[in-house]
């Protein structure tokens, strides 16, 4: 069995993704981009029925702890998960009976 050291610095890091994914918005929004991968910016709060600096505020701070990741197309930005594991993460506590 492989022993791996984890750093203070890598433990802030983590820390840090799951505090950016510990709001009820934020939530949505990463099982919004795993149902549909690829969503703008107009897309994530019409669907969630938020004020455009509202998504961005949250789109921002998962993407400055690299849970999303971000495409300018002109006008337009499109911002999908850097991976799908924190959406497994969710999905398991979602299943939660106790939850």
């Amino acid at each position: 069995m492989e022993t791996r050291e984890l750093s203070a610095q890598k433990l802030e890091r983590m820390a840090g993704r799951m505090r950016a994914i510990a709001h009820p918005m934020r939530i949505a929004i990463i099982e919004m981009l795993t149902e549909s991968p690829v969503l703008s910016v107009t897309e994530i709060y019409t669907k969630l029925s938020i004020e455009q600096a509202a998504a961005s505020h949250h789109l921002n701070i998962m993407k400055n702890h690299g849970v999303l990741k971000s495409k300018r197309e002109g006008k337009k930005i499109f911002y999908s998960l850097v991976n799908n594991t924190l959406s497994d993460i969710i999905k398991c506590l979602s299943h939660c009976k106790d939850c």
